[in-house]
C-alpha cells in the first residue's frame, strides 16, 4: 500500500461526489470522477471547470478524467471515495464493486452522511483499507470531513487517509471510536430534527426558524435553506438512517417532510423545497 495518495477515484458525480473531485484538483492530484449517467457527468465537468477557473488554477483542469466505466476509472488509484446515494444496500454493491475492480493497495471510502463503514465492509475482501471520509458541502466554505475507522481498519489506512484530507486543505475531524452521524453531523441532526419538528407541528415558520439560527450563528444560510441546497431526497434518507438505527418515535421524520419527497419537492435542484428557488438558465 502507498504510503501517500496521488491518484483518487470519486465514485458519483452528484452534489458532494462533483465537489470532493474538485477541491482535489484544486491541490494537485489526479482524479478520475464516475458516474452511470452521462448527463450527471457533464453536469460535474461544468462545475469543477467553473470552480477551478475561478480559483485561477486552468492548469489543473487536466487533473480531472471523466469515465462512465468503473474499471477505468478506479484502475491504478491510491484512494476510492463512494459518494452515491444514502442507501446502505447500494453502498455494500457499489463497495463491492470496487474491491473486484481496484488494485490491491487502494484505500477505499465513503463519504456516507451517516452509515459506519462497519455496515458497509463486509461487501469486501480488504476489510483492513476500509474509512469514513465525510464531507460538509460546500466544502470550499465549510474544508472539515469526519474520519473513522472500520471495525479492521489498519493504522496506516487511517494515517494514510487523515494526511490526504489535510493535503486537501481540510481539518480531519477525529472520531476516536465507531459514532453513528461521526462529529458534526451527529449534532447537525439534533438541529434539523427539532427544526422539522418545529415546522411539522405548527409551532414556527421556517423563515422564523431560520431567521434565528442565522443570527445566533451568524452563519449566512438557516437549516431549511441548507436541507434545500443538499437536496430534500438527501436530507430525509439521512434522517431516516438515524430513525432506522434507534427504531426511536422521536428520530422519525415528520409526515410532511416525506410528502414532499414524494411530490418530487427537492429543494434547489427541483425548483422547491421548503423555499422556492428560481432554476439557472
Amino acid at each position: 500500500m502507498s504510503k501517500i495518495i496521488k491518484k483518487v477515484a470519486i465514485i458519483g458525480a452528484g452534489f458532494t461526489g462533483k465537489q470532493i473531485a474538485a477541491i482535489a484538483a484544486l491541490y494537485d492530484f489526479n482524479v478520475s470522477l464516475f458516474d452511470i449517467n452521462i448527463d450527471t457527468l457533464a453536469e460535474a465537468k461544468k462545475y469543477i471547470s467553473g470552480f477551478l477557473k475561478r480559483k485561477k488554477k486552468n492548469d489543473a483542469l487536466k487533473n480531472v478524467s471523466y469515465y462512465s466505466d468503473m474499471s477505468e476509472a478506479v484502475s491504478d488509484v491510491d484512494l476510492v471515495i463512494e459518494a452515491v446515494p444514502e442507501n446502505l444496500e447500494l453502498k455494500r454493491k457499489v463497495f463491492s464493486q470496487i474491491d473486484s475492480l481496484a488494485p490491491a493497495k487502494t484505500i477505499i471510502a465513503t463519504n456516507s452522511s451517516s452509515y459506519p463503514v462497519s455496515r458497509i465492509e463486509s461487501a469486501v475482501k480488504r476489510k483492513n483499507k476500509v474509512l469514513n471520509i465525510h464531507f460538509y458541502p460546500p466544502i470550499p466554505t465549510r474544508p472539515m470531513a469526519d474520519i473513522m475507522r472500520g471495525s479492521e481498519t489498519s493504522d496506516e489506512t487511517f494515517e494514510i487517509g487523515k494526511n490526504w484530507i489535510i493535503n486537501i486543505g481540510c481539518e480531519p475531524l477525529i472520531v476516536k471510536k465507531e459514532c453513528f452521524g461521526f462529529v458534526f453531523n451527529r449534532i447537525w441532526h439534533a438541529v434539523k430534527k427539532e427544526c422539522l419538528k418545529m415546522w411539522a407541528g405548527g409551532y414556527a415558520d421556517i423563515e422564523v426558524i431560520d431567521t434565528a439560527w442565522k443570527i445566533f450563528t451568524k452563519m449566512k444560510l438557516g437549516p431549511f435553506t441548507m436541507m434545500d441546497g443538499i437536496g430534500l431526497d438527501v436530507a430525509y434518507a439521512v434522517e431516516m438512517s438515524y430513525y432506522k438505527e434507534s427504531g426511536d418515535p422521536k428520530d422519525k421524520p415528520p409526515q410532511a417532510f416525506r410528502a414532499m419527497v414524494e411530490r418530487g419537492d427537492l429543494g434547489l435542484k427541483t425548483g422547491k423545497g421548503f423555499y422556492t428557488w428560481k432554476k439557472k438558465k
